[in-house]
């Protein structure tokens, strides 16, 4: 490629001569990458080196944002999916004005710095989303552009455009690669979101080396199949695509207002780009990827750039005067924006009054006194229906609950009847994600980073391993949704060990963050709704049955508001201290209360305590957790039909774990129940057993 190209004919002191403003600028973002990095030993100097003119021309010719208010409502969305690359962002954030700092630039990939080696959602500083796992960005934006379209459609007036966001995002050979990236684009491309516009930086180069050893598909033939609309691409000699020169910010504008303006289509501009840009020795090669210049080959840039040796984190007068004109601009818009908001709450008031709610961090009231209520007289009901009844009884009173299932809602009871779709033409909150977990998932946390809507994926649990990345993201950003995993165990019977799950509950537990919650019938799956609709810090994973279980009578036990806390007594002995503590979650948990009555019979004084969520039993305080698991009853017996990972923690090592180490098998339920022990009569032996063990009873009579 040739010299860079820039718009611009103001020279600036510091530049090489000739040099415009723009030049400079572009400049200036490379080099604080490059400081930064070398400063830290460690990260990724080559993408921001080869992005700056493209970052640039979109930052400083095209966003709508504002520097002053990084929480705007009528922003545009930006998201570095190419979160390796996270010097870009930063640096960019601190000329424009952020509250990100030089020292802050100073202290890249550092103990307690807000410049970690990927970026991470701080959106106070204008960092939008977490990025770092390749294609994770890339789907998070067209969640974010789904969430754009909903609202547009739900609130905006002739006249009144309140939600007209763009999304925007810089990605990558890498994120090209990954599956989740080709599952979101899919979607995005039938749901014509032309709000969306990514530049992909096709630099052509992987920590590898050359993209030709795994990747030479024709990436703009791909998209164009997947419905959206490209401008450049990769010029061979079976077509005669018109190359985007990554350094001409002229060429790389017109290309995004051109996007800009195809509105029926998601667009991608493949921008031809050189990683390391200017480095003597290390341009365009795997050498400038993941590691710093060096002291050599930085020097060697510098002046190759025509860039002031000392001192470092140079940012010319000229250069940081030209960024900062993004505040007054900024300003000016959301000036523009709020005169815009005030008529329309004039002309619509109850919309209004929504919006301001939103905007506020309001939620909707009374939600609570629609939740269903169940009874023995009832009957037996998986819990999967009663997630469903639940959803539809509070769906009415609340807009922004938007959600769907992986091609699953007949089985995941999801479906929100009578409401509508979300399509291109529609407005109605059920989504149809299609046979896509992993894009599910990161697309539900894009939906969910606006903090209005708050979105639900459901799938079978056992598919819940496709969504992984995504979901171990949305608990590092804290972001409200809800998971629906049905089809919890091995009571899915027949269709076997493929698709009954077993490691996944323990696996979803170990996730920091993430309330995993397991109701054992439909009271508590009307509180499991509850909680994760009331706790707003973070995501909730609801993990239901395909099998009808029995309602248990309230009247007779504890009330099922104990899942608030995680854990709670369900029954107890009338006057004395347990001698043994059965622990139960789920469909297991009738089983142990089955048990409780046997060994009540038998002399024997059993406690029976329900834990549908160990991370909300966990939050409690030391006061309460010993008064539900005191630790002088040392016969404790947890039952479970997952794997026994993580329930030691509860039952010590003087009790015993009732747990699945294999596989599952296919065969009805009932039958697979009895076979792995899941019994009233294996529970009673094993309870039985461990009081004998305490007591010093003989066991030969067991």
């Amino acid at each position: 490629m040739g010299d860079e190209k820039t718009g611009g004919p103001d020279a600036s002191p510091g530049a090489s001569p000739g040099a415009s403003i723009d030049e400079l600028c572009i400049n200036t973002i490379r080099f604080l990458a490059v400081d930064a990095v070398e400063k830290a030993a460690s990260g990724h100097p080559g993408m921001p080196m080869g992005d700056a003119p493209m970052a640039y021309a979109l930052w400083s010719r095209i966003l709508r944002h504002s520097p002053k208010n990084p929480l705007w409502g009528g922003r545009d969305r930006f998201v570095l999916s190419a979160g390796h690359g996270s010097m870009l962002l930063y640096s960019l954030l601190h000329l424009t004005g952020y509250g990100l700092s030089l020292d802050d630039i100073k202290s890249f990939r550092q103990w307690g710095s807000i410049t970690p080696g990927h970026p991470e959602r701080h959106p106070e500083i204008g960092i939008e989303t977490t990025t770092g796992p390749l294609g994770q960005g890339f789907a998070t934006g067209v969640g974010m552009a789904i969430a754009e379209r909903y609202m547009a459609h739900r609130y905006n007036k002739p006249g009144y455009p309140l939600f007209n966001y763009h999304v925007y995002a810089i990605t990558s050979d890498g994120d090209m690669m990954e599956g989740v990236t080709n599952e979101a684009a899919s979607l995005a491309g039938h749901l014509k979101l032309g709000r969306l516009v990514y530049l992909y930086s096709d630099n052509r180069i992987t920590i590898e080396g050359d993209t030709d050893l795994a990747f030479d598909e024709d990436v703009r033939a791909r998209f164009e199949a997947l419905g959206w609309h490209v401008q450049g691409g990769r010029r061979t000699d079976d077509n005669d695509y018109a190359e985007i020169d990554g350094n001409d910010i002229d060429v790389v504008s017109a290309a995004i207002e051109a996007a800009k303006a195809e509105i029926h289509r998601p667009s991608l501009i493949v921008v031809r780009t050189n990683i390391g840009y200017g480095s003597p020795n290390k341009q365009d090669s795997a050498g400038v990827h993941g590691s710093p210049l060096g002291a050599d080959e930085v020097k060697a840039t510098k002046e190759k750039l025509g860039w002031p040796l000392t001192p470092e984190f140079h940012i010319p007068e000229e250069a940081l005067k030209s960024f900062r004109g993004a505040r007054d601009k900024g300003a000016a818009l959301e000036r523009e924006w709020d005169d815009l908001f005030q008529g329309y709450v004039k002309e619509h008031p109850e919309l209004g009054a929504e919006v301001e709610g939103l905007l506020k961090g309001t939620r909707p009231a009374g939600w609570t006194d629609k939740l269903p209520a169940f009874t023995p007289e009832d009957g037996p009901v998986a819990t999967r229906s009663v997630s469903g009844k639940v959803l539809n009884a509070v769906a009415p009173l609340m807009p922004l609950l938007v959600g769907g299932s992986a091609d699953l809602a007949p089985s995941n009871n999801t479906d929100l009847k009578g409401l509508g779709d979300l399509t291109d033409t529609e407005t109605g909150p059920n989504m149809h994600f299609g046979i896509r977990e992993h894009a599910m998932g990161a697309i539900m946390n894009g939906m969910a980073l606006g903090g209005a809507i708050v979105p639900y994926g459901a799938t079978f649990l056992v598919f819940s391993d496709y969504m992984r990345p995504a979901i171990r993201l949305a608990a590092m950003m804290k972001l409200h949704l809800v998971y629906v995993f049905t089809h919890d165990s091995i009571g899915l019977g027949e269709d076997g060990p493929t698709h009954q799950p077993i490691e996944q509950i323990a696996g979803l537990r170990s996730v920091p963050g993430l309330r995993v919650i397991r109701p054992a019938d439909a009271s508590e799956t009307v509180e499991a709704w509850r909680e994760a609709r009331m706790n707003t810090d973070g995501p909730a994973a609801l993990i239901l049955t395909r099998q009808s279980l029995p309602v248990i009578d309230r009247k007779r036990y504890a009330s099922a508001e104990g899942l608030r806390r995680g854990a709670y007594i369900l029954a107890d002995p009338e006057d004395s201290r347990p001698d043994v503590i059965l622990i139960g979650t789920g469909s297991e948990l009738s089983i142990a209360l089955e048990a409780y009555e046997e060994l009540k019979e038998k002399g024997i004084k059993a406690r029976v305590v329900s834990m549908p969520c160990t991370e909300l039993f966990e939050a409690q305080d030391k006061e309460y957790r010993e008064s539900v698991l005191p630790r002088q009853v040392k016969a404790r017996l947890s039952i479970e039909a997952a794997s026994t990972m993580g329930w030691h923690r509860y039952v010590g090592l003087r009790g015993m774990v009732v747990g699945i180490e294999g596989f599952g098998a296919s065969a009805p339920y009932k039958t697979i129940y009895k076979e792995m022990g899941f019994t009233v009569e294996n529970l009673v032996k094993k309870a039985t057993t461990l009081v004998h063990r305490e007591k010093g009873l003989s066991l030969d009579s067991l």
